[in-house]
């Protein structure tokens, strides 16, 4: 059962997923353009759609967005990676971002424990 800070993380979560629907109403060639943007690059290639959302949780943590962490540990979880393999990419990005991804690579844990126990 996930944690009252799990929950509210996921609670959390469903409010942007729910506000970047209305933000694509509000602004549709904007958000659209956004969103081709997005699927273009996370595309299968020479790197794997799997891959590519690890990355994306490594940029996410050490650009300090906590949107963009439980998204890509979503993802990430969704392409198949493991619990091993989201932790060791936690660890890249606090090597690549120092102290502050500590703390944002404690909210990645988080979010990852919170979203595997629903």
């Amino acid at each position: 059962m996930a944690s009252q800070n799990g929950n509210q993380k996921l609670e959390k979560y469903q409010h942007t997923l729910t506000m970047m629907g209305e933000l694509g109403k509000a602004i549709p060639q904007t958000m659209g353009a956004f969103n081709r943007l997005h699927h273009a690059a996370v595309e299968e290639g020479a790197l794997s759609f799997k891959v590519k959302e690890l990355m994306a949780l490594c940029i996410g943590i050490t650009v300090r967005c906590d949107g963009c962490i439980m998204y890509h540990v979503n993802e990430s979880l969704k392409a198949g990676a493991t619990y091993d393999e989201i932790v060791e990419t936690i660890g890249v990005a606090v090597m690549m971002g120092g102290g502050p991804s500590v703390m944002y690579g404690s909210e990645a844990l988080a979010a990852l424990e919170a979203l595997q126990t629903q």
